[in-house]
């Protein structure tokens, strides 16, 4: 029943900019907390960011002060923002409801390259 829809990625530059939407649905999307995982080509899949009902957020440190998480409640979207993209960031991005553990999208692919 609940199903969550990721797009926005794409290839981008190096240094270029990219913003993620997510569209979750069959849920109350304003009462759970709420994140972003990726996995890169031959890697675990690693949580990026987080956010809360309230707004607090967290994020790994490779992605500090390039990053930014955000949600807006009233549309049921939630976003990353993605500035100084580096090709070390190229993985497929999933958008997580965090605390149900067994479901995920198909995912956006974010591809940084010359």
């Amino acid at each position: 029943q609940v199903q969550l829809v990721e797009s926005g990625g794409g290839l981008v530059q190096p240094g270029g900019s990219l913003r993620l939407s997510c569209a979750p649905s069959g849920i109350i999307f304003s009462i759970y907390n709420m994140g972003w995982y990726r996995q890169a080509p031959g890697k675990q899949r690693e949580l990026v960011a987080t956010i809360t009902t309230g707004g607090s957020t967290s994020y790994t440190d490779s992605v500090k002060g390039r990053f930014t998480i955000s949600r807006d409640n009233a549309k049921n979207m939630m976003y990353l923002q993605m500035n100084s993209l580096k090709p070390e960031y190229t993985a497929v991005y999933y958008c997580k409801v965090m605390r149900f553990t067994d479901t995920w999208g198909q995912g956006t692919q974010v591809t940084v390259s010359t």
